[in-house]
């Protein structure tokens, strides 16, 4: 078996490659079933990281695991506040070294973490139960993104398969905390995993991501007066005046989205900045005027901003709505940054990562790699901002991602899975493997 120098893939060797991904799919559906049915939401990642553990450690990688903390990561720039335990935030790496090392090196990343399900009656067959209809598998967190998590680790399997592995490092990553902080990625990169390139497989429709949008997460504490209800009118309703701030808030995502025209690559976009209000809590009883209320909100904003600079806009937002309102004025909401605290991205078209990723992109599907923007997080901005290494977000195509009956295509993930893994031989060239 001879090895391929990064850029010249032989053509005999690329069939073989795509032959061994056919030969392994339907053991690579059999374990993205079996990851979607480990219910990884947000304090519970320990779930899925035992199975990509003990995956990654079968196949003969060097595997770290390890617990993400804090006081590791709080002093990077690109740290986002943590508000909640992180007893089960845990992230998994494994390394594949070359025999010798005459490649580029590589970052497959992908995260386990999934948002929770909702009531249960509103989806058609059990979230964590995966089933499949045709040429679709349902599941919360199927799309998002546990499918782009196992083909990046059967895109490996492929190379091996094909008697050939990667001529360069590869890390394979499988990390927490993407849909609340980004704080998983970004303890990847401070615990010193780097690469000559990035490829994260959330699921894309076999587009490339163009750029990404900066997100932010806040809550809103809203203090009233309470009375009874006898004699309403003379109390302060915290329901109620949190439903005026959330209306200055919508014509804070306003403004912003009139900027949109002053971007890179979001000026074609219809609302690329989003504002949601998730959540609402407030109140005591029925018959007493509440006296306190939080609502908790994520917003996007374009790349170039700071999130910094976003906060002091909610912020005076928040201010200056109250200063109007005859109870707030003289007591004003506090405001509590308990999340996502990240900056966008616009990635610059032309690397050579790009260039590899589109030529077999076309060796796949027999078409041309389109782009996309995105107005949702993606972990990319970690490699992309704090790192410098050309990012590549692209997968499978899914659909009702974080809402009901979540599902990916299967052949999309078939297709996807046989363009990472001739991308990784691409560009990483390849060696024989042991005997």
């Amino acid at each position: 078996m001879t090895a391929s120098a990064p850029g010249k893939l032989d053509p005999d060797l690329a069939k073989r490659i795509s032959d061994a991904v056919d030969a392994a799919f339907d053991s690579q559906i059999e374990f993205t079933k079996e990851l979607v049915s480990r219910p990884s939401i947000r304090g519970q990642e320990h779930l899925a990281q035992d199975l990509m553990a003990s995956a990654m450690a079968k196949r003969g990688y060097a595997v770290d695991r390890w617990l993400v903390r804090e006081d590791d990561i709080k002093h990077h720039e690109g740290f986002s506040p943590i508000k909640v335990d992180y007893a089960n935030a845990w992230n998994v790496v494994g390394t594949h070294r070359p025999r010798n090392e005459t490649g580029r090196s590589l970052v497959l990343n992908g995260h386990v973490d999934v948002v929770p399900e909702g009531p249960l009656d509103m989806w058609t067959s059990p979230p964590y139960q995966p089933r499949i209809d045709g040429d679709w598998m349902y599941g919360r967190g199927a799309g998002d993104m546990k499918a782009g998590v196992v083909s990046n680790m059967f895109a490996l399997d492929a190379l091996k398969a094909a008697g050939v592995q990667p001529a360069g490092r590869v890390h394979l990553e499988s990390v927490c905390e993407e849909e609340s902080t980004g704080n998983g990625a970004l303890a990847t990169l401070v615990r010193g995993y780097t690469a000559d390139a990035c490829l994260i497989s959330e699921p894309s429709s076999g587009h490339v991501n163009r750029a990404v949008m900066g997100v932010t997460w806040f809550r809103v504490h809203v203090r009233g007066f309470p009375v009874h209800v006898a004699t309403a009118g003379s109390g302060s309703n915290a329901i109620m005046a949190a439903y005026d701030l959330m209306k200055d808030l919508k014509e804070l995502e306003a403004r912003w989205n009139a900027k949109k025209g002053d971007t890179k690559n979001y000026k074609d976009a219809k609302h690329p900045v989003n504002l949601n209000i998730g959540k609402i809590e407030g109140g005591d009883w029925a018959s007493s005027v509440p006296a306190w209320c939080t609502f908790d909100c994520r917003v996007s904003y374009f790349p170039g901003f700071k999130p910094q600079e976003m906060a002091r806009d909610i912020e005076d937002t928040i201010r200056k709505a109250s200063a109007n309102h005859p109870f707030l004025s003289n007591s004003p909401p506090d405001v509590e940054f308990n999340g996502f605290f990240t900056e966008g991205y616009d990635l610059e078209p032309g690397s050579d990562a790009e260039l590899t990723l589109a030529r077999q992109h076309e060796a796949v599907s027999g078409k041309p790699l389109e782009e996309r923007i995105a107005t949702a997080y993606i972990d990319s901005r970690v490699f992309v901002l704090y790192a410098g290494i050309p990012c590549l977000v692209y997968g499978a195509h899914a659909e009702n991602v974080h809402g009901f009956d979540e599902r990916v295509s299967i052949e999309s993930i078939r297709e996807s899975t046989k363009a990472i893994a001739l991308f990784i031989a691409d560009w990483c060239g390849t060696e024989p493997v042991a005997a």
